[in-house]
């Protein structure tokens, strides 16, 4: 499999390479050149495969020969070592819960798939090379990249966090580790924080020093194995015999739904895909009026959708051939207040008995809405992350949650972190560090 720069000025590369690389020297983002259908037999028998048979299938086409199949199977079963259960909450809409991985969020996948893909490489390489990951994150993403890099061999993890714009729990978890994992606490928002590391890449006194790669959903070896809970989800919906599904997605950087997309491209037949969202809108906008317009982000309860400028949704206006009217067949988008979520929170707990995080609350009004429009719908609803990374919101609501272990034991530890005011000192910490 060979990848482009969506930017297409850069050669093509294979995926080790675009691994690595995280960006296109061209500051375009990878695009694989080939995407198949998979076989018919394999939705034929998906019923009946185990989770990791369907992410092996649903991945191999984009590893290609590059990694082993017995070491590419071991990998992913060390990714998905934990459950994704579906939660019916009532005859046509259900949860699927992507928090039971170590940071309790939906990026582990992504980030452990990543980690151990890069592990590999550089076991095979012949010259000892150390190299650095950078990596924003808007909340969840830095606790998931620095568990799932934790103390491997021959890789530094550098994460970039906006002050004062992440919880607690969010926080604590990438900024306790210690070891090879560093947390810049950046002065701005969490697209400063995406500007500075695609800055970095394009920064000769940076990469003529440091062999840097990027863990954020830019970087298809984060981006593509989010396709294996979409498998998964459809694979027990289908066990219960229900007809067309659709998926609400909470959405800030728009990896999580491309993921999805790539699904229906390869043959998953998803019905259509819901992008719910916080203020920050810029997607809803311009399927409403055709012009793409990035605006500054706003900060909202919700945090890990506060995104103004989404990254990867040029990779999914590739997968519609760049064509708007293909896009709105396929996607519809809506956006709420945190009034709104917070009102979200309340009803599914009134009615349903289930606490949602604000992400799922807001992907809860997404196809609720969608399904006002489409009542013979069923919907999905990704819940991204445990609802005890959300206390503030939470407990402000006077719902009463039990702290898992690993919460308690984090909230106990000290927070080590770095304040960086602007690109100079964060280029300034690189090439000095």
């Amino acid at each position: 499999m060979k990848y482009y720069s969506l930017n297409k000025k850069s050669d093509s590369v294979s995926f080790k390479e675009a691994l690595i690389n995280g960006l296109a020297p061209d500051k375009g983002l990878y695009f694989p050149s080939n995407i198949k259908r998979l076989s018919s037999s394999f939705f034929d028998n998906l019923t009946a495969m185990s989770n990791s048979e369907i992410a092996f299938n649903s991945i191999k086409q984009f590893i290609g020969n590059e990694i082993p199949e017995k070491k590419l199977l071991e990998i992913i079963e060390e990714t998905i070592n934990f459950d994704f259960p579906l939660v019916e909450i009532n005859n046509n809409l259900s949860f699927i819960e992507l928090f039971h991985g170590p940071t309790m969020a939906f990026k582990d996948v992504g980030a452990r798939f990543m980690s151990r893909c890069l592990g590999y490489f550089i076991s095979q390489s012949s010259t000892k090379q150390n190299f650095t990951v950078l990596v924003a994150t808007s909340g969840d993403t830095g606790g998931a990249v620095a568990s799932g890099f934790y103390d491997i061999e021959g890789v530094n993890v550098v994460i970039l966090y906006p002050s004062g714009k992440v919880s607690e729990v969010q926080e604590k978890q990438l900024t306790t580790l210690g070891k090879n994992i560093t947390a810049l606490e950046i002065d701005g928002t969490f697209d400063d924080c995406q500007s500075m590391v695609k800055n970095a890449f394009l920064d000769s006194e940076i990469t003529n020093k440091l062999n840097l790669t990027s863990a954020n959903s830019i970087n298809i070896g984060r981006w593509l194995p989010q396709m294996f809970y979409f498998f998964f989800a459809y694979r027990d919906y289908k066990l219960k015999n229900k007809d067309k599904i659709s998926f609400s997605v909470p959405s800030g950087n728009f990896g999580n739904i491309c993921a999805g997309m790539m699904t229906k491209k390869i043959g998953l037949p998803i019905d259509k895909f819901i992008a719910s969202n916080n203020l920050n809108n810029v997607v809803e906008r311009y399927l409403k009026n055709g012009l793409y317009k990035p605006k500054n982000t706003i900060h909202t309860i919700s945090n890990a959708m506060d995104v103004g400028n989404p990254s990867n949704f040029i990779r999914i206006s590739e997968l519609y051939n760049n064509k708007l009217i293909d896009l709105k067949a396929d996607l519809f988008a809506y956006s709420y207040s945190d009034s709104s979520t917070i009102s979200s929170i309340k009803e599914l707990i009134d009615d349903f008995d289930y606490i949602a995080d604000p992400h799922a609350a807001i992907g809860y009004l997404g196809a609720k809405e969608f399904i006002n429009l489409h009542p013979k719908a069923n919907c999905i609803i990704l819940e991204t992350a445990h609802p005890i990374k959300f206390t503030k919101v939470i407990q402000g609501l006077n719902i009463k949650l039990k702290i898992p272990t690993q919460v308690e034991s984090i909230l106990e530890k000290k927070k080590k972190s770095i304040f960086i005011k602007n690109y100079e000192s964060f280029k300034n910490y690189l090439i000095d560090s």
